[in-house]
């Protein structure tokens, strides 16, 4: 594999950190995955799947978004935007596809995101589902119960209270705390994320994994939830687009799978053909940094082999 970065200057003017990695020269790049990371993460932690995508001719390009890893500055960390923050990571996405089918002409493109850039790749399905060649899914959600809903009055009670930047220990004891509890007894306040101590023990001591987010961005997810999965906005996602998804079957994020049985079925209603899924008995929220990660792997190898033709 060979490995490199760089910035991408937004429309904006905001500087993009942008990880890239290629095949090996001499093999042949088939199409390209681009990663979409999670919330209070950062990209670098995708290198271990990267690596094995490019041993089978995936270049892969991940980025770090708005207010997280090298793209944030200290100060603002957990921070999108002032305004439209959801929509500008969107855009973020679509200009970051665009530059790498310019590096990459004529070969697909493949959009990945975990967590909260599964959110992100719901909406880009939505706006900009023609230029991709498929979708992947992981540690993902559908429509959002009644505890998310009230979240979002919540969360912006807490903007109110405590300014767009400030820091709420109340969402965070709503989400990350409430999902480590259903694992009790615990060991770290992450173990929700894997079955596997030494991964949670690493993203633990990650300076930059595990932050607080701004109210802000908590109200940009918590809006975005129930704005990607309205009928009317995912009859907008291209019919002959497939989509893989997968999960731990122990996933508090989507409900132990509940949620994502919504989203298949949406899908399937709004005529998107070729949607398929994989749930993992007994994995939690990381299934790429889980006990079994070598199984996820090689499933998502094998649904991008059948799926994506260079």
């Amino acid at each position: 594999m060979r490995s490199s970065d760089f910035t991408h200057q937004a429309s904006d003017g905001k500087r993009l950190f942008v990880y890239r990695f290629l095949p090996d020269e001499g093999t042949a790049v088939k199409a390209v995955v681009h990663i979409a990371h999670g919330m209070a993460e950062h990209a670098a932690r995708y290198a271990r799947v990267a690596e094995a995508l490019t041993l089978v001719g995936y270049a892969v390009y991940a980025n770090d978004h708005r207010g997280h890893g090298k793209t944030s500055s200290s100060d603002d960390l957990g921070f999108f935007a002032k305004e439209g923050g959801f929509a500008r990571v969107v855009a973020d996405l679509a200009e970051l596809v665009a530059h790498e089918k310019k590096e990459h002409p004529g070969l697909p493109v493949v959009l990945f995101g975990h967590s909260m850039g599964s959110y992100i790749t719901q909406a880009f399905l939505i706006e900009h589902g023609r230029e991709l060649a498929g979708a992947v899914l992981s540690g993902s959600a559908g429509k959002p119960n009644a505890l998310a809903s009230a979240g979002r009055l919540v969360a912006r009670a807490e903007r109110l209270r405590l300014g767009e930047r400030g820091k709420s220990k109340l969402l965070g004891s709503l989400s990350f705390e409430a999902f480590n509890k259903q694992f009790a007894p615990t060991r770290t306040g992450f173990d929700w994320l894997s079955r596997d101590a030494a991964e949670v023990d690493k993203y633990v001591a990650d300076p930059l994994c595990g932050f607080d987010v701004t109210t802000s961005l908590w109200v940009d997810v918590l809006d975005a939830l129930g704005a990607i999965a309205r009928p009317e906005r995912q009859a907008r996602i291209p019919k002959e687009l497939p989509i893989y998804v997968f999960s731990g079957s122990e996933d508090p994020v989507s409900e132990k799978t509940k949620s994502l049985e919504q989203l298949l079925a949406a899908y399937r209603l709004a005529g998107i053909r070729d949607v398929s899924h994989r749930f993992y008995p007994g994995a939690r929220h990381e299934v790429l940094n889980e006990t079994n990660r070598d199984e996820v792997t090689r499933d998502l190898v094998v649904w991008l082999d059948a799926h994506i033709k260079g």
